[in-house]
Order: structure tokens, then C-alpha cells, then sequence
């Protein structure tokens, strides 16, 4: 398993992706790389994403096993930093961190080598200094939060994640089967007459879909990351292991199969919907059957990027927030200090009385 850093040409000093750029800086010497500069900078890197060392690697893995340093322990994997030789202790889904004594970030490229290789990628365009910014302008309008909440070590604690998602989409055949209903009501003199029409409706056509989502690791909190999207699309990236360099990465541990029904399921409910505005001169459409035919079918395994933050709360709760790295939406679950608000509202309610009382001996 190779483990990437990516450096400075000038200095030496780690490189991370700077989101407000677009460019990977040097925050010893300041400098800054666009994506081809920091690869050519870094040949291992480039190297590791063709898969250009794969036969050195199976040809030197008993050698090189202990100074790449990965052995399984349970569920975790333990790397050695390339920076300072500290162990790095990860989960097996994992693919991108920091040394957690010298904050090296380093990139696990085995993680995502192969099969496990994403197509695209949809890079942070929101650093970590503007998150923070506009997490706290969301949380200061909510009320009785506690004041450690915004603490400045806490707010810290902020991680950017490269979250995987399966994209589904393609070219589809449809063919709608329906019973649709007609009523005409008129009226001669005072009688009321209804006419009811029963149709065999039947409606062919081609749907495009594209960009159904789903997210594709297991431990993820799925409610909770897809309550950030949605995503612009259109703004993905060729996958490069440098848009990861300063954040963390998971890897997919849901495949296609597991998630193909609902996204089918989905895309049919989607496929009925234009089938019925095609056929919508009826008042009603009832046993309808509607069969898709896939001409073309695209799946594409991509990055997210999400910006997360957890808050231990006095009450043994553990509260979880995430906001969409690519345009600021936030989700989670915000903690409550109920005996501030208990007091608040008894103050309140002094004060309304005290009102009333002094208004009522005046009159």
C-alpha cells in the first residue's frame, strides 16, 4: 500500500489543495501549484494513479511490506508516516488523513487503485476558514445553544471528508400502459347529465436521466450527508489523487449491485411522471404498468466533498453536522440548553406579570 504525500518543489513543505484557488499551496513558503505543476513535482503520486508501480509493488511485497508499514489490526490498518516515521491508525474504508503528530497529509492511493479507482472527483470549493465563517453565522441565529459550542477549539475541530457516491444515469426506452378516465357533465334544463369515458392509454417514448445518487459507504450518517446535496454536477472533476491532499478521503464499501434496485426504483417513479404529463387530458390514470428498457446505462463511482464536525454534548449526546463543501448547505442536529431556556421563559413570564400588575393599579 503506497502512502502519498505531495511537496513543495520549492521548499519541501506539504502541499494541500486550497479550495479558494483551485491551486495546491505551500503554507511554509506560500507558494502555489496548479494541478499539473504539483503532479510533475510529484512523479510518485502521478505514478501511483496510472497504476504505473503496480508490478514493482507485487514483485517487492514481502520487502517492502514493513516500510510501508501496513499490518491489520481488527477492523483497523496501521501505516507508517513517510514524513516522520509515526504509525498512522486507520479504518479500512479510510483513503486520505493527516500524521497525527506532524499533521503530514498523506494519501493512501491503494485505497482507491484499481476498481476502487473513482471516475471524478468534485473538489471543496469552500475552505475551511469560510466553513467555519458560515457555520457559525447559521448557529449564532439559534437559540440556547451552549456557549462552548463556539468555542474556538471546538469550531476547530471542523474536517474536511471526501465522502463516495455511486451516480446512476443513462438513456431509457418507456413504454406506459394505463386506464384513463374522461367525465363530461352538462346540463339540460334541470337535469345534470354525467358522461364517464374509459380509455386503454397507452404512451411510448425515451427518458434521459442523469446524476440519481447515492452515497457508497456503509458507516456513513446517510440521512445526515444527504441532506447537504444537492451538488452542481457539472463542475466534476477527472479524479487526481492531489484533490484529496489536505483532507481526509473515505473509500466505497457499497457496491452497484446493492443500491442498483432503489436507483432503478427511483428512476422508474420518474419515468411514470413524464409518461403521465404526456398523458394528461385524463382526470385519472389507474392500473398503470410501465416497462423500461435501458439503451445505455452510466455509472460513475465519484468524490463529495462534505465539511463535518461532531459536538459532545453535556447531556452523553454526540451532536453530528456536515455542510456541503461545493456550495454551504448545512445539516444536523443542534444541542439545547434546556435550563437557559427554562429561565429565559420564567423571566419572560415575571416580566409580562409585572406589566400587568402595574397596569392594572394605575387604571
Amino acid at each position: 500500500m503506497e502512502v502519498i504525500t505531495y511537496k513543495c518543489p520549492n521548499c519541501g513543505g506539504d502541499l494541500t489543495f486550497d479550495p479558494a484557488s483551485g491551486k495546491y499551496k505551500c503554507e511554509y513558503c506560500l507558494s502555489s501549484f496548479t494541478q499539473e505543476e504539483a503532479e510533475r513535482a510529484n512523479p510518485k503520486a502521478a505514478e501511483a494513479l496510472n497504476g504505473e508501480d503496480d508490478a514493482a509493488d507485487a514483485q517487492k511485497e514481502s520487502s517492502t511490506e514493513e516500510t510501508k508499514g501496513e499490518t491489520e489490526q481488527g477492523e483497523a490498518v496501521v501505516y507508517t508516516c513517510p514524513n516522520c516515521g509515526a504509525e498512522i491508525v486507520t479504518d479500512a474504508t479510510t483513503a486520505a488523513t493527516y500524521c497525527f503528530y506532524c499533521h503530514n497529509p498523506v494519501v493512501l492511493s491503494g485505497r482507491l487503485s484499481g476498481e476502487y479507482m473513482p471516475d471524478f472527483v468534485l473538489p471543496f470549493k469552500i475552505s475551511k476558514e469560510q466553513a467555519i465563517e458560515k457555520f457559525l453565522s447559521f448557529t449564532r441565529k439559534k437559540h440556547f445553544i451552549p456557549k462552548d459550542f463556539f468555542e474556538k477549539s471546538q469550531v476547530q475541530k471542523m474536517t474536511g471528508v471526501y465522502f463516495p457516491y455511486w451516480i446512476y444515469g443513462g438513456d431509457f426506452e418507456t413504454d406506459y400502459i394505463a386506464r384513463g378516465r374522461k367525465v363530461r357533465v352538462w346540463q339540460t334544463g334541470d337535469v345534470e347529465y354525467t358522461e364517464t369515458s374509459i380509455y386503454d392509454v397507452r404512451r411510448e417514448g425515451e427518458v434521459r436521466v442523469d446524476g440519481l445518487s447515492r452515497n457508497a459507504l456503509n458507516k456513513a450518517d446517510r440521512d445526515l450527508i444527504e441532506c447537504v446535496q444537492p451538488y452542481r454536477l457539472e463542475e466534476m472533476q477527472p479524479f487526481s489523487m492531489g484533490y484529496l491532499s489536505g483532507f481526509q478521503a473515505e473509500k466505497r464499501d457499497i457496491e452497484q449491485q446493492q443500491i442498483a434496485p432503489e436507483l432503478k426504483k427511483e428512476l422508474e417513479t420518474m419515468a411514470r411522471g413524464a409518461m403521465r404529463n404526456e398523458a394528461n387530458e385524463y382526470i385519472s390514470l389507474e392500473q398503470e404498468k410501465m416497462n423500461l428498457s435501458p439503451k445505455q446505462e452510466n455509472w460513475r463511482y465519484v468524490l463529495f466533498p462534505v465539511w463535518t464536525l461532531t459536538y459532545p454534548g453535556k447531556d452523553g449526546k454526540v451532536y453530528y453536522y456536515a455542510m456541503n463543501g461545493q456550495t454551504g448547505t448545512i445539516n444536523g442536529d443542534f444541542p439545547y440548553e434546556r435550563k437557559r431556556a427554562l429561565l429565559t421563559s420564567a423571566v419572560s413570564a415575571l416580566l409580562v406579570l409585572i406589566v400587568m400588575l402595574i397596569g392594572g393599579y394605575f387604571a
